[in-house]
């Protein structure tokens, strides 16, 4: 069984980052001429390159193809390869993403091309998408688990999956905790921040026509889930991790709060078109 508190934490800790997206952009929505295009576009990119084209490729390199799987069986090729595949998927992703947006702007400069507005709305819909399908989906599904396994209605439920599988499903409930809905809670948080700097990031970079931007958000992006893959190949304890992405993100929020512009008021009359 699980506890109730700890059900409870784990309840609260979702709805948490259900609702952090949510209300980051209804806040935000009018001070920074959030352009609803951006968001959309943000959720569907992750969506495709993450969802379906990241994960198809880690199935079939990680299991499907014994020579790729033998190679990444190594901690060193596997924390690589780990770090790198999201940041090339999403990054291109987010490239082609601005770029056609911006590009079905016209060329002239634009009120919103002055501003970091649909910067700032494309990560809070990139991010709120992996906040919600990585997140907040998953974590839905064990506190169903955990509700079935406290009135002993799991295991009739699950005859027809293997026992192994049966067994796994029992582990894992057995570790649920208090202190795993914080770091629940800390994990999707800092990864929504990560997800609207990097937004930011490339937004300036696509604004200013630099070349170079793709090739250095695919390093920051790797760099980023360099912990994350340290964790997985078993190399780095999960306190490090937390701590790690708990400082960077604190980091980040500070500098976006600081370097993130809203439209001039003479541009406030067209940018609230793009207002949701």
């Amino acid at each position: 069984m699980v506890a109730p508190l700890t059900l409870i934490c784990l309840t609260i800790a979702t709805l948490f980052v259900a609702a952090l997206p949510v209300v980051l952009y209804w806040r935000l929505r009018v001070p920074m001429a959030f352009d609803k295009r951006y968001a959309i576009a943000g959720i569907a990119v992750f969506a495709l390159f993450a969802m379906v084209i990241e994960r198809g490729l880690n199935s079939y390199l990680l299991s499907r193809n014994p020579m790729t799987a033998m190679w990444l069986m190594n901690p060193v090729v596997f924390v690589t390869y780990g770090a790198l595949i999201a940041g090339v998927c999403e990054e291109v992703g987010r490239w082609l993403g601005m770029r056609w947006l911006m590009r079905q702007r016209g060329a002239a400069p634009l009120s919103e091309h002055r501003s970091d507005g649909p910067a700032l709305s494309y990560g809070l819909g990139h991010g709120g998408a992996e906040a919600w399908l990585v997140g907040v989906t998953v974590q839905l599904q064990w506190i169903v688990y955990a509700v079935l396994a406290s009135h002993g209605k799991l295991d009739p439920g699950m005859t027809d999956l293997p026992d192994e599988t049966v067994m796994r499903i029992h582990l894992l409930l057995s570790t649920l905790s208090v202190p795993m809905a914080l770091i629940f809670v800390l994990e999707r948080t800092a990864a929504l921040v990560f997800q609207i700097g990097l937004s930011v990031l490339m937004w300036r970079g696509l604004r200013a026509g630099w070349r170079g931007i793709l090739p250095l958000a695919i390093v920051v992006h790797a760099l980023i889930d360099v912990p994350a893959a340290l964790f997985q190949a078993g190399k780095l304890p999960l306190v490090a991790v937390d701590g790690a992405y708990a400082l960077g993100a604190i980091v980040v929020a500070g500098v976006l709060t600081k370097i993130c512009r809203r439209p001039a008021q003479g541009d406030a009359g067209a940018a609230a078109k793009a207002v949701v």
